[in-house]
């Protein structure tokens, strides 16, 4: 009697490909031009404002709708990169944002640039995408390092805007700096998808669930991991730092106390320049130190850096000592807050950065606002004071989050 074949054996899945350290700085580059388009204006929010014919408070309304619209895309937008592949929506994201760009350039009414640059937000996700993505194909001991290098492009795209609008806007004209950026978005539209592998059927979420069961599931993923939430919130107060301090600088520099023009700006913002050599080696430093340590040592440096904006702001000298300080903490506080939840089950980590991203663009636009408010209605003190605030409520957050884990283990 014949005996039944034996079953096939079941072939093992290949193990995903690990990124190179030359593909990390690849997607690095492209990461720079996706960010870019939301910092530009901070270095000519005056000639911008000037041109429509609108105050200082109304302008804090570009880059705060932007931002709150970043928020709302990211929790629309950012969950699909669980269920779709991340080279097809980065494809979609890319080329929305520059048509967005392109608007912004043309625009005649103060309204349409307000639209333009917040649907722009709304579709700027491939920065907040390309991390997970990252941490899908690396060792995991790798995750500080390779972290690091993408931020190192979201800080270099910071510092291009910045530096770049700001000399762009003095002697061009700040219209030049938007098509200046639509062009380098058309041209990483094509390159992107070339860059990105397909999706990996394995680091997916389940087949069959819909688009509305994966945007619920993000409740019951914050329910597993609730340290997300502390995490969303550190990095809530810092990026809002960032934002209010650039935003009051942007006028503060070109008031008629200070008389500089929008170039020096984007001059001072080119000392983050340094961040670009710090921040790989300092990611590498908290994955051997932890992201928690690591992210209190950097708050109170942060801490420190930020008390001296309002004793220094008489002095464009003095100024670049807390800026400087404020430039190498700010990225190291991003990358502790992601690696305390980037480690997590490859299937849910998108989810989890959509959590953290919205939290962070919510306290990010929120602040954008409030910057220009505290310095349209008490100068530079008035945003000083407020930045200062922020930085005393990230420290303790971040000290309380220590203690927490020390706790744990000693249960």
């Amino acid at each position: 009697m014949d005996q039944p074949p034996e079953p096939a054996p079941i072939a093992e899945p290949t193990p995903p490909k690990h990124l190179s350290t030359p593909d990390l700085y690849v997607l690095s580059a492209a990461t720079a031009v996706v960010t870019a388009n939301a910092y530009y204006i901070h270095p000519i929010i005056a000639v911008v404002a000037d041109d429509f014919g609108i105050s200082h408070a109304m302008i804090g309304m570009v880059p705060a709708f932007n931002q709150i619209a970043l928020a709302l895309g990211i929790l629309l937008l950012l969950p699909l990169g669980d269920w779709v592949s991340n080279r097809r929506l980065t494809s979609i994201f890319v080329a929305a944002q520059f048509v967005s760009v392109a608007v912004m350039a043309f625009a005649r009414e103060y309204w349409l640039f307000v639209a333009g640059s917040t649907v722009l937000g709304f579709f700027t996700i491939a920065p907040y995408l390309l991390p997970t993505y990252v941490s899908k194909r690396v060792a995991p001991g790798d995750l500080g390092k390779a972290t690091a290098i993408i931020t190192t492009g979201i800080i270099a795209g910071i510092l291009l805007a910045r530096a770049g609008a700001g000399v762009m806007g003095q002697y061009l004209g700040w219209r030049s700096v938007y098509f200046v950026a639509a062009a380098l978005m058309l041209a990483v539209s094509v390159a992107l998808p070339l860059i990105m592998e397909k999706r990996d059927s394995r680091t997916v979420a389940a087949p069959g669930q819909s688009y509305a069961g994966l945007l619920l599931s993000i409740g019951p993923i914050i329910r597993q991991n609730p340290e997300i939430l502390l995490s969303g919130t550190i990095q809530a107060l810092g990026f809002g730092i960032f934002l209010s301090i650039w935003m009051g600088l942007g006028l503060h520099l070109t008031s008629p106390e200070m008389g500089y023009g929008v170039d020096v700006v984007g001059y001072l913002a080119l000392f983050a320049i340094f961040n670009l050599f710090t921040t790989p080696r300092l990611g590498a430093w908290a994955d051997r130190v932890g992201p928690r340590r690591a992210r209190l040592v950097v708050a109170s440096t942060q801490l420190f850096g930020v008390s001296l904006l309002f004793f220094f702001g008489g002095s464009l000298w003095l100024l670049m000592i807390p800026i400087v300080i404020m430039n190498v903490g700010g990225p190291l506080i991003d990358i502790c807050n992601r690696m305390t939840f980037l480690n997590k089950a490859p299937e849910i980590r998108t989810r989890l950065m959509t959590v953290y991203i919205v939290m962070m663009f919510i306290g990010g636009g929120a602040a954008s606002w409030a910057g220009t408010a505290a310095y349209d209605r008490a100068g530079w003190h008035g945003n000083a004071i407020l930045a200062l605030c922020m930085s005393v409520c990230l420290w303790v957050l971040s000290f309380l989050s220590v203690r927490g884990t020390k706790k744990d283990a000693r249960a």
